[in-house]
């Protein structure tokens, strides 16, 4: 790495430069100082040489501020996640919403900002909101007696769970000739809430199919946005899956393909149990866990990750 004045810029390594500055400036003035004076001169030689080592010193260190900086810029903002019933009717859409609910009460508990896009989509915007719930992407099942049973009988229902990273810089680049792009008003509760401008996006991407809506924000502009964000971020995840599909066979030391389709966790609540089935490990207490209790799951897919 060479020095750049714009490194002074950079509030991180501003007082860095600066010293690799006053320590250029110290050295020049040693040698015009020793100038025509021999022993001054080997003097000022060596001081030479142990200056440019400490500026070494300082431009490793200012390469890797940098370096963690560009890291940083690259995790994503915020994620959205969405919810959709699977198998099992009215149980499996009321499970959905547990888990929406579930998620949305563990966000707010450490503090991260929290969103409803609409019924069935979170926006969560945290620094390490990503980190934390990348891999709740899946199918999630659950196993109890519904209200409505008569019988007592057990009935099995499954819900998906994707987690979508929104980025500054999205990695996706999408083009805008693949794009419909419709309007329509924002939902409201009646009256003077209900939004009497086409304020709603809804975004088509014709390749895929995948279509968008955002209607949360106040403006059509910030809805655009905001959907095209949402829309980045589903096609940067279904490449990253299809990817994934390929090297299946090479990814047994992590956890899952991160597919909406592979079936991660189980809620047994007759027997008070949750277990996550790609680590083969439960834990009890699922009142607690459905009230945002899940810091024990996130921390062990995460060590395991970490391996």
């Amino acid at each position: 790495m060479e020095y750049t004045p714009d490194l002074k810029a950079n509030h991180k390594t501003a007082y860095l430069a600066e010293e690799y500055e006053r320590l250029e400036r110290e050295a020049r003035e040693s040698l015009e100082a020793a100038e025509g004076n021999h022993e001054l001169m080997d003097m000022a030689s060596e001081d030479a040489m142990r200056i440019d080592a400490r500026k070494e010193e300082l431009l490793k260190e200012m390469e890797q501020i940098l370096a963690k900086e560009k890291e940083e810029e690259s995790l994503p903002k915020a994620v959205v996640l969405e919810f959709r019933a699977g198998a099992g009717g009215d149980e499996a859409s009321l499970f959905a919403a547990e888990l929406r609910d579930m998620y949305q009460k563990y966000a707010e508990e450490k503090g991260w900002k929290v969103r409803m896009i609409d019924d069935a989509t979170l926006e969560i915007e945290g620094a390490d909101a990503y980190t934390a719930l990348k891999f709740e992407t899946g199918v999630h099942r659950v196993q109890r007696i519904p209200v409505t049973e008569k019988q007592g009988r057990i009935h099995t229902s499954t819900a998906s769970v994707a987690v979508l990273p929104i980025r500054t810089k999205p990695k996706f680049e999408i083009n805008p000739a693949d794009i419909e792009m419709e309007f329509s008003r924002s939902g409201g509760a009646g009256g003077q809430n209900v939004n009497k401008v086409e304020t709603a996006v809804r975004l088509v991407h014709k390749p895929t199919g995948i279509d968008v809506k955002s209607s949360s924000e106040r403006s059509q502009l910030a809805n655009r946005e905001k959907a095209m964000a949402i829309l980045s971020a589903k096609l940067e995840t279904l490449a990253e899956e299809e990817e994934a599909k390929k090297h299946a066979d090479l990814r047994s030391g992590q956890i899952g393909t991160g597919d909406r389709s592979e079936k991660i966790r189980t809620y047994n609540f007759p027997q008070d149990r949750v277990t996550d089935h790609r680590i083969k490990e439960s834990w009890h207490n699922l009142p607690k866990i459905m009230l945002g209790g899940i810091d024990s799951i996130v921390e062990a897919l995460a060590e395991v990750a970490g391996k």
